[in-house]
């Protein structure tokens, strides 16, 4: 039984091509587009007219490893989102940006300016960078280890969050007649020293329009969880069965609350890869076709930069050697370690078949069947305490998005599980967030209590 008037919340995870690792060799996609602004303005419209919460758009500060074999170039988001905010009215704009390789005071201004530019559309994909081939491009000999990511993280979101309060909603005056153009009282020095920074603000910006853009997080080992229960307000997830999406999402309401937050207010959002056709066995049929466009040495790269194991030279339909998997403590404690090697431990695959099995989507939720049959996969997942939403993630664009929009999202309105029209401007009236005070304003208070008159006597 779903909850009355609880909606799911859908957004449209754009890569360039498509998400599966072959789509840009697939007939209908369009490789050739990918460095238009035009094509992800046009999904975006398209995103906006079904009514998702949001596009999001991943980023990373390094050149894959794998380019060779794929689409895999990154857009730097800002840029990207400004195209997008000035072709669409309503649909939300996450980007992503890296806690390790930013600065916040910089990283505040951009976001800010995002969710002005936007009126209040912006929504912060919070990461700590995994690719330890980045830091070399800012100057440094090594990749920050895991837990020192991490812990960085957690000061960086609080001094953005300082920034981003700087300006109380009052700051702004604008006042011809008496001259005042901001009332600087209202606007605060943050004055942060802490272990890893010093910053004094304010910021440069007036108060956005959500009051703080929306935070969003995407990693799910124990110190991803830690930061996405004390800050996060959506999070990207990846599993492959609905009781790993259960675990996972009772787990994180109750981290939530464990922190003083309201759980409802923590939106979980798998993604999902789904294959569509009209019949179930032209969706498998689509899905293999995929598969067989793929280079086994994409795979095998990403195979080997997440666990650590060199497969080249093995005979790709024997069963994938579990024991050649290093102990590499870095390398465990990694969210797409873990889903990897929960495959390997639950399913036996040959190497060949978990190449497949990761080429749809890195790891996240590839399913394939009719419109009637995916639209069930996300009832069940959303009504059953799996997820509050889906990161949809198509197999290749733009046929892959279209064939949802226009086959899956009718029948979730007809069920009454997604919205029709949008009730609000803002990515957090689409989220159902609340808009946050500046932790600089002064307390409200409440209005003393009136009693009622005595009554006159007879």
């Amino acid at each position: 039984m779903t909850t009355p008037n609880r909606q799911l919340h859908l957004n449209l995870f754009i890569y360039p091509a498509g998400h599966h690792e072959a789509a840009w060799r697939y007939p209908g996609s369009a490789p050739d587009r990918v460095l238009d602004i035009t094509y992800y303005q046009e999904l975006s419209r398209r995103a906006e007219a079904a009514k998702f919460d949001a596009v999001f758009f991943a980023d990373g500060p390094a050149l894959p490893d794998n380019i060779r074999y794929a689409s895999r170039f990154r857009l730097e988001p800002f840029t990207w989102l400004s195209g997008i905010a000035v072709a669409t009215e309503r649909i939300g704009l996450i980007g992503t940006a890296s806690t390790t390789y930013f600065e916040p005071y910089n990283l505040a201004r951009l976001f800010a300016s995002l969710d002005h530019l936007s009126r209040g559309r912006a929504g912060w994909n919070i990461v700590t960078t995994g690719a330890a081939n980045a830091a070399q491009n800012f100057g440094l000999d090594e990749h920050p280890v895991h837990a020192e990511r991490y812990a960085r993280a957690h000061e960086f979101v609080d001094v953005v969050t300082k920034l981003w309060d700087s300006w109380e909603d009052e700051a702004l005056v604008v006042d011809p007649e008496s001259g005042v153009f901001a009332d600087t009282d209202r606007i605060h020095p943050i004055d942060h020293a802490g272990k890893l920074f010093r910053v004094r603000g304010p910021l440069n910006i007036p108060r956005s329009p959500q009051g703080r853009p929306v935070y969003v997080q995407a990693g799910s080992s124990e110190d991803g969880k830690a930061l996405a229960a004390r800050y996060a307000e959506a999070i990207f997830t990846a599993h492959q069965t609905i009781d790993s999406a259960r675990s996972f999402y009772a787990d994180i309401k109750r981290r939530a609350k464990a922190e003083g937050r309201d759980p409802d207010q923590v939106k979980v959002l798998p993604g999902l890869s789904p294959f569509i056709g009209s019949t179930e066995a032209e969706a498998l049929r689509l899905q293999r076709e995929f598969n067989e466009l793929t280079q086994p040495e994409y795979g095998l790269e990403q195979l080997r930069r997440v666990l650590g194991v060199d497969l080249s030279g093995h005979d790709l339909d024997e069963p994938f050697p579990r024991e050649l998997i290093p102990d590499d403590p870095e390398l465990n404690a990694g969210s797409r370690f873990q889903l990897i090697v929960g495959i390997i431990d639950r399913e036996r695959p040959t190497i060949r078949q978990l190449l497949h099995r990761l080429a749809g989507a890195r790891g996240h939720w590839v399913t394939a069947g009719t419109p009637e049959q995916i639209a069930d996969r996300i009832e069940e997942w959303f009504t059953t305490g799996a997820a509050d939403g889906f990161n949809v993630m198509p197999p290749y664009l733009t046929g892959g998005f279209d064939a949802f929009a226009e086959h899956v999202v009718p029948i979730l309105q007809r069920r009454g599980l997604f919205r029709t029209e949008y009730t609000g401007t803002t990515l957090r009236d689409h989220y159902g967030l609340p808009r946050p005070r500046s932790r600089f304003a002064a307390p409200v208070v409440p209005a003393p209590r009136r009693e009622p008159a005595a009554s006159a006597p007879a």
